[in-house]
Protein backbone atom coordinates (compact mmCIF):
# COMPACT_ATOMS: atom_id res chain seq x y z
CA UNK A 1 0.00 0.00 0.00
CA UNK A 2 1.39 3.40 -1.00
CA UNK A 3 2.07 5.88 1.78
CA UNK A 4 -0.25 8.87 1.71
CA UNK A 5 1.26 12.09 0.39
CA UNK A 6 -1.22 14.17 2.39
CA UNK A 7 -0.02 16.34 5.26
CA UNK A 8 -3.28 15.48 7.01
CA UNK A 9 -6.82 14.15 6.59
CA UNK A 10 -9.41 15.67 8.94
CA UNK A 11 -12.79 13.96 9.03
CA UNK A 12 -15.75 16.04 10.22
CA UNK A 13 -18.21 14.42 7.81
CA UNK A 14 -21.73 13.79 9.13
CA UNK A 15 -22.41 10.15 10.13
CA UNK A 16 -24.62 7.82 8.13
CA UNK A 17 -27.40 8.24 10.68
CA UNK A 18 -27.80 11.83 9.52
CA UNK A 19 -28.69 10.55 6.05
CA UNK A 20 -31.27 8.17 7.48
CA UNK A 21 -32.82 10.91 9.60
CA UNK A 22 -32.92 13.35 6.68
CA UNK A 23 -34.65 10.82 4.43
CA UNK A 24 -37.16 9.56 6.97
CA UNK A 25 -38.03 13.07 8.11
CA UNK A 26 -38.04 14.44 4.57
CA UNK A 27 -40.44 11.83 3.23
CA UNK A 28 -42.73 12.30 6.24
CA UNK A 29 -43.33 15.99 5.53
CA UNK A 30 -46.42 17.24 3.68
CA UNK A 31 -43.99 18.75 1.14
CA UNK A 32 -41.33 16.08 0.81
CA UNK A 33 -37.71 17.23 0.70
CA UNK A 34 -34.22 15.80 1.23
CA UNK A 35 -31.17 18.14 1.33
CA UNK A 36 -29.06 18.03 -1.82
CA UNK A 37 -25.85 17.31 0.13
CA UNK A 38 -27.03 13.70 0.50
CA UNK A 39 -26.86 13.18 -3.26
CA UNK A 40 -23.08 13.50 -2.99
CA UNK A 41 -22.07 9.99 -2.00
CA UNK A 42 -19.22 8.52 -4.02
CA UNK A 43 -21.46 7.69 -7.00
CA UNK A 44 -23.16 11.08 -6.87
CA UNK A 45 -19.85 12.92 -6.72
CA UNK A 46 -18.58 11.14 -9.83
CA UNK A 47 -21.82 11.88 -11.68
CA UNK A 48 -21.53 15.52 -10.68
CA UNK A 49 -18.06 15.68 -12.21
CA UNK A 50 -19.63 14.82 -15.60
CA UNK A 51 -22.08 17.74 -15.54
CA UNK A 52 -19.48 20.40 -16.46
CA UNK A 53 -18.82 18.58 -19.76
CA UNK A 54 -22.38 19.17 -20.96
CA UNK A 55 -23.05 21.60 -23.81
CA UNK A 56 -25.94 23.23 -21.94
CA UNK A 57 -24.01 23.70 -18.71
CA UNK A 58 -22.34 27.06 -19.34
CA UNK A 59 -21.34 27.68 -15.71
CA UNK A 60 -18.17 25.59 -15.56
CA UNK A 61 -16.58 26.55 -18.86
CA UNK A 62 -17.40 30.22 -18.23
CA UNK A 63 -15.92 30.11 -14.73
CA UNK A 64 -12.78 28.33 -15.94
CA UNK A 65 -12.34 30.93 -18.68
CA UNK A 66 -12.64 33.72 -16.11
CA UNK A 67 -10.15 32.02 -13.80
CA UNK A 68 -7.60 31.54 -16.56
CA UNK A 69 -8.04 35.08 -17.87
CA UNK A 70 -7.68 36.71 -14.46
CA UNK A 71 -5.41 34.28 -12.56
CA UNK A 72 -2.54 36.79 -12.44
CA UNK A 73 -4.82 39.49 -11.02
CA UNK A 74 -6.18 37.08 -8.43
CA UNK A 75 -2.64 36.11 -7.42
CA UNK A 76 -1.64 39.75 -7.04
CA UNK A 77 -4.67 40.43 -4.82
CA UNK A 78 -4.07 37.31 -2.71
CA UNK A 79 -0.35 37.86 -2.17
CA UNK A 80 2.39 35.26 -1.49
CA UNK A 81 2.24 32.17 0.75
CA UNK A 82 -1.54 31.87 0.50
CA UNK A 83 -3.40 29.28 2.53
CA UNK A 84 -5.87 28.14 -0.14
CA UNK A 85 -9.16 26.73 1.23
CA UNK A 86 -11.14 24.97 -1.51
CA UNK A 87 -14.81 24.69 -0.57
CA UNK A 88 -16.41 21.81 -2.48
CA UNK A 89 -13.13 20.85 -4.06
CA UNK A 90 -14.36 18.01 -6.30
CA UNK A 91 -11.55 16.97 -8.65
CA UNK A 92 -9.55 20.11 -7.87
CA UNK A 93 -9.39 21.11 -11.54
CA UNK A 94 -10.20 24.77 -10.88
CA UNK A 95 -7.90 24.97 -7.89
CA UNK A 96 -5.00 23.88 -10.07
CA UNK A 97 -5.47 27.08 -12.07
CA UNK A 98 -5.02 29.07 -8.87
CA UNK A 99 -2.18 26.94 -7.53
CA UNK A 100 -0.28 27.46 -10.80
CA UNK A 101 -0.82 31.23 -10.58
CA UNK A 102 -0.36 31.93 -6.86
CA UNK A 103 3.02 33.08 -5.63
CA UNK A 104 4.55 30.25 -3.54
CA UNK A 105 1.27 28.99 -2.04
CA UNK A 106 1.85 27.66 1.46
CA UNK A 107 -1.04 25.24 1.88
CA UNK A 108 -3.95 23.69 0.02
CA UNK A 109 -6.97 22.60 2.06
CA UNK A 110 -9.72 20.94 0.00
CA UNK A 111 -13.10 20.54 1.69
CA UNK A 112 -15.77 18.12 0.52
CA UNK A 113 -18.55 16.03 2.04
CA UNK A 114 -17.63 12.81 0.20
CA UNK A 115 -14.64 11.32 2.02
CA UNK A 116 -13.72 8.78 -0.68
CA UNK A 117 -13.83 11.26 -3.55
CA UNK A 118 -12.04 13.89 -1.46
CA UNK A 119 -9.17 11.56 -0.55
CA UNK A 120 -8.53 10.56 -4.18
CA UNK A 121 -8.55 14.16 -5.45
CA UNK A 122 -6.39 15.46 -2.59
CA UNK A 123 -3.81 12.71 -3.14
CA UNK A 124 -3.63 13.67 -6.82
CA UNK A 125 -2.97 17.33 -5.95
CA UNK A 126 -0.33 16.34 -3.40
CA UNK A 127 1.41 14.17 -5.99
CA UNK A 128 1.45 16.91 -8.62
CA UNK A 129 2.53 19.71 -6.25
CA UNK A 130 5.38 18.26 -4.17
CA UNK A 131 6.32 20.49 -1.27
CA UNK A 132 2.79 21.89 -0.94
CA UNK A 133 1.14 21.05 2.38
CA UNK A 134 -2.16 19.40 1.46
CA UNK A 135 -4.65 18.92 4.30
CA UNK A 136 -7.96 17.34 3.23
CA UNK A 137 -11.03 18.19 5.34
CA UNK A 138 -14.22 16.13 5.04
CA UNK A 139 -17.08 18.30 6.29
CA UNK A 140 -20.49 19.82 5.76
CA UNK A 141 -19.78 23.49 4.99
CA UNK A 142 -22.49 24.62 7.41
CA UNK A 143 -21.46 22.13 10.09
CA UNK A 144 -19.02 22.34 12.98
CA UNK A 145 -15.43 21.91 11.82
CA UNK A 146 -12.03 23.57 12.04
CA UNK A 147 -9.33 24.30 9.53
CA UNK A 148 -5.86 22.95 10.37
CA UNK A 149 -3.10 25.36 11.35
CA UNK A 150 -0.26 25.34 8.84
CA UNK A 151 3.03 27.09 9.60
CA UNK A 152 4.67 29.22 6.95
CA UNK A 153 1.46 30.51 5.39
CA UNK A 154 0.18 34.05 5.11
CA UNK A 155 -3.42 35.20 4.57
CA UNK A 156 -6.11 32.63 3.91
CA UNK A 157 -7.82 32.58 0.53
CA UNK A 158 -11.14 30.79 0.39
CA UNK A 159 -12.24 29.49 -3.00
CA UNK A 160 -15.90 28.59 -3.52
CA UNK A 161 -16.43 27.88 -7.24
CA UNK A 162 -19.27 26.34 -9.20
CA UNK A 163 -22.00 28.79 -8.10
CA UNK A 164 -22.58 26.39 -5.20
CA UNK A 165 -23.57 29.34 -3.02
CA UNK A 166 -26.85 29.27 -4.98
CA UNK A 167 -27.68 25.81 -3.63
CA UNK A 168 -28.10 27.25 -0.14
CA UNK A 169 -31.22 29.02 1.02
CA UNK A 170 -30.65 32.75 1.33
CA UNK A 171 -30.37 32.34 5.12
CA UNK A 172 -27.86 29.51 4.67
CA UNK A 173 -25.89 31.56 2.15
CA UNK A 174 -25.65 34.39 4.69
CA UNK A 175 -24.61 31.87 7.37
CA UNK A 176 -21.93 30.40 5.11
CA UNK A 177 -20.52 33.83 4.29
CA UNK A 178 -20.39 34.84 7.96
CA UNK A 179 -18.83 31.51 8.94
CA UNK A 180 -16.25 31.59 6.15
CA UNK A 181 -15.35 35.18 7.00
CA UNK A 182 -14.56 34.06 10.53
CA UNK A 183 -12.79 30.89 9.40
CA UNK A 184 -10.62 32.77 6.93
CA UNK A 185 -9.50 35.10 9.72
CA UNK A 186 -9.88 38.34 7.82
CA UNK A 187 -8.55 36.85 4.61
CA UNK A 188 -10.12 36.65 1.18
CA UNK A 189 -12.91 34.70 -0.52
CA UNK A 190 -13.01 34.10 -4.27
CA UNK A 191 -16.52 32.94 -5.10
CA UNK A 192 -18.36 32.00 -8.28
CA UNK A 193 -21.88 33.36 -8.71
CA UNK A 194 -24.38 32.46 -11.43
CA UNK A 195 -26.17 35.56 -12.71
CA UNK A 196 -29.82 36.03 -13.61
CA UNK A 197 -30.45 35.61 -17.33
CA UNK A 198 -32.88 34.25 -19.94
CA UNK A 199 -35.08 31.49 -18.48
CA UNK A 200 -34.48 29.15 -21.43
CA UNK A 201 -30.71 29.24 -20.82
CA UNK A 202 -31.20 28.60 -17.10
CA UNK A 203 -33.57 25.67 -17.46
CA UNK A 204 -31.53 24.01 -20.23
CA UNK A 205 -28.51 23.98 -17.91
CA UNK A 206 -30.39 21.71 -15.47
CA UNK A 207 -32.23 19.58 -18.05
CA UNK A 208 -29.44 18.47 -20.37
CA UNK A 209 -30.16 16.38 -23.43
CA UNK A 210 -27.81 13.57 -22.32
CA UNK A 211 -29.66 13.05 -19.04
CA UNK A 212 -26.61 13.46 -16.79
CA UNK A 213 -28.32 15.97 -14.49
CA UNK A 214 -31.24 13.56 -14.24
CA UNK A 215 -28.99 10.63 -13.31
CA UNK A 216 -27.21 12.77 -10.71
CA UNK A 217 -30.47 13.84 -9.07
CA UNK A 218 -32.06 10.39 -9.21
CA UNK A 219 -28.95 8.97 -7.55
CA UNK A 220 -30.58 10.02 -4.28
CA UNK A 221 -33.21 7.30 -4.78
CA UNK A 222 -30.52 4.76 -5.65
CA UNK A 223 -28.64 5.68 -2.49
CA UNK A 224 -31.81 5.21 -0.43
CA UNK A 225 -32.17 1.73 -1.93
CA UNK A 226 -28.50 0.90 -1.34
CA UNK A 227 -28.11 2.20 2.20
CA UNK A 228 -31.58 2.28 3.72
CA UNK A 229 -33.19 -0.84 2.31
CA UNK A 230 -35.56 1.05 0.02
CA UNK A 231 -37.71 -0.66 -2.59
CA UNK A 232 -38.03 2.38 -4.86
CA UNK A 233 -38.59 1.72 -8.57
CA UNK A 234 -36.50 4.47 -10.15
CA UNK A 235 -38.40 4.21 -13.45
CA UNK A 236 -41.50 5.57 -11.70
CA UNK A 237 -39.80 8.91 -11.05
CA UNK A 238 -38.31 11.65 -13.18
CA UNK A 239 -35.95 14.57 -12.68
CA UNK A 240 -37.59 18.03 -12.53
CA UNK A 241 -35.90 21.46 -12.80
CA UNK A 242 -38.01 24.62 -13.30
CA UNK A 243 -37.08 28.29 -12.86
CA UNK A 244 -39.15 30.28 -10.36
CA UNK A 245 -38.82 33.94 -11.37
CA UNK A 246 -40.48 35.22 -8.21
CA UNK A 247 -37.94 33.45 -5.97
CA UNK A 248 -35.07 33.95 -8.40
CA UNK A 249 -34.08 30.30 -8.35
CA UNK A 250 -34.29 26.99 -10.22
CA UNK A 251 -36.33 24.50 -8.17
CA UNK A 252 -34.97 20.98 -8.57
CA UNK A 253 -36.61 17.78 -7.42
CA UNK A 254 -37.71 14.23 -8.16
CA UNK A 255 -41.26 13.88 -9.45
CA UNK A 256 -43.44 10.82 -8.96
CA UNK A 257 -44.92 9.65 -12.27
CA UNK A 258 -47.77 7.75 -10.64
CA UNK A 259 -49.64 7.29 -7.40
CA UNK A 260 -47.46 4.82 -5.54
CA UNK A 261 -46.26 3.51 -2.21
CA UNK A 262 -42.60 3.02 -1.39
CA UNK A 263 -40.89 1.44 1.62
CA UNK A 264 -37.75 2.73 3.34
CA UNK A 265 -36.38 0.71 6.28
CA UNK A 266 -39.75 -0.96 6.64
CA UNK A 267 -41.75 2.28 6.76
CA UNK A 268 -44.26 2.96 3.99
CA UNK A 269 -44.66 6.33 2.28
CA UNK A 270 -47.40 7.35 -0.15
CA UNK A 271 -46.74 9.60 -3.14
CA UNK A 272 -49.38 10.95 -5.47
CA UNK A 273 -48.93 11.40 -9.20
CA UNK A 274 -46.99 14.57 -9.94
CA UNK A 275 -45.73 14.98 -6.35
CA UNK A 276 -42.19 16.33 -6.13
CA UNK A 277 -39.54 15.43 -3.58
CA UNK A 278 -37.50 18.65 -3.43
CA UNK A 279 -33.76 18.00 -3.53
CA UNK A 280 -32.15 21.34 -4.23
CA UNK A 281 -32.52 24.78 -5.67
CA UNK A 282 -30.14 27.10 -7.46
CA UNK A 283 -30.47 30.78 -6.65
CA UNK A 284 -29.38 33.28 -9.26
CA UNK A 285 -28.27 36.81 -8.47
CA UNK A 286 -27.69 40.17 -10.05
CA UNK A 287 -24.25 41.59 -9.20
CA UNK A 288 -25.89 44.13 -6.90
CA UNK A 289 -27.91 41.45 -5.09
CA UNK A 290 -24.87 39.34 -4.32
CA UNK A 291 -22.77 42.36 -3.37
CA UNK A 292 -25.41 43.30 -0.79
CA UNK A 293 -25.48 39.75 0.61
CA UNK A 294 -21.69 39.68 0.94
CA UNK A 295 -21.58 43.11 2.55
CA UNK A 296 -24.12 42.06 5.17
CA UNK A 297 -21.75 39.23 6.15
CA UNK A 298 -18.86 41.65 6.59
CA UNK A 299 -17.10 41.22 3.25
CA UNK A 300 -15.75 44.10 1.22
CA UNK A 301 -16.00 43.75 -2.56
CA UNK A 302 -12.45 44.07 -3.93
CA UNK A 303 -13.12 43.04 -7.54
CA UNK A 304 -15.78 41.49 -9.77
CA UNK A 305 -15.05 39.76 -13.08
CA UNK A 306 -17.82 38.82 -15.55
CA UNK A 307 -17.82 37.28 -19.01
CA UNK A 308 -18.85 39.29 -22.07
CA UNK A 309 -22.37 37.83 -22.05
CA UNK A 310 -22.77 38.48 -18.31
CA UNK A 311 -23.73 34.87 -17.62
CA UNK A 312 -21.46 34.41 -14.64
CA UNK A 313 -19.33 36.36 -12.18
CA UNK A 314 -16.28 35.86 -9.96
CA UNK A 315 -16.28 37.98 -6.80
CA UNK A 316 -13.06 38.63 -4.90
CA UNK A 317 -14.06 39.51 -1.34
CA UNK A 318 -12.04 40.70 1.64
CA UNK A 319 -13.19 39.81 5.13
CA UNK A 320 -11.94 42.86 6.98
CA UNK A 321 -15.11 44.94 6.77
CA UNK A 322 -17.54 45.43 9.63
CA UNK A 323 -20.71 43.34 9.52
CA UNK A 324 -23.70 45.35 8.34
CA UNK A 325 -26.64 45.58 10.76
Amino acid sequence: MNKSRLAGFHDFSPPTENFRSAVMNGFSKPRKAVPSKFIYDEEGSYLFEAIPTLDEYYQTRTEISLLKAHAAEISALAGPRSYLVDYGSGSGEKSRILLDALETPGAYVPLDISTEHLADAAEAIAADYPGLAVHAVAADFLGDFQLPDVLGTDRRLGFFPGATIGNFTLDEAAQFLRQSRSMLSGGYLLIGVDLKKDVAILEAAYNDSRGVSSAFNLNLLSRINRELGGDIQISKFRHSAVYDAEQGRVNIGIQSLARQAITIEGQAFELHEGEIVHTQHAYKFTPDEFSALAAQAGFQIKHVWTDTHELYALFFLEGSAKISP
